[in-house]
């Protein structure tokens, strides 16, 4: 007997491996019905603005600007496909952490769907992959897509 999801989170990070999960995420909370609930989240690591000489709030500000509008066209794109509860989040900090552990907790979330990792195995090796850190530590269940 499926396990039906109410809460569900979503990481995303504008890859097609990312955009494959929405796809997934939208089909799963509208089987929850109207108890369905969907919260699309981006999170800026602002870790990677620290090695940038030139860094000031202004490029934050510009990526925070991109990230929201990508998020609203998600946010359109679920409404469009018969999705009531939808929001979307912004946060800043590390994305290992936020997505696996905090985010979830705050959001009450039931399930995180997140899309398999894009990067190679030696860049696996040196930054580790969020996807796998998710799935090794979340306290919900995981649902990782591949993108075709």
């Amino acid at each position: 007997m499926p396990t039906n999801y109410h809460k569900i989170l979503v990481p995303m990070d504008g890859s097609k491996e990312s955009e494959a999960a929405l796809a997934r995420a939208i089909e799963l909370t509208k089987d929850a019905g109207p108890a369905g609930d969907l919260s699309i989240l981006n999170v800026i690591d602002t870790r990677a603005f620290q090695n940038v000489a030139s860094f000031d709030d202004t490029m934050v500000e510009a990526v925070s600007d991109e990230t929201r509008k990508s998020l609203e066209g998600y946010k359109k794109q679920a409404q469009d496909a018969g999705v009531a509860n939808v929001n979307f989040m912004i946060e800043y900090g590390s994305p290992k952490t936020l997505i696996g552990k905090e985010v979830p907790n705050e959001l009450q979330a039931d399930l995180i769907v997140i899309g398999a990792t894009g990067l190679n195995a030696v860049e696996r090796l040196v930054i580790g992959s969020v996807t796998e850190y998710v799935t090794r530590t979340s306290k919900i269940d995981v649902l990782v897509v591949r993108a075709h």
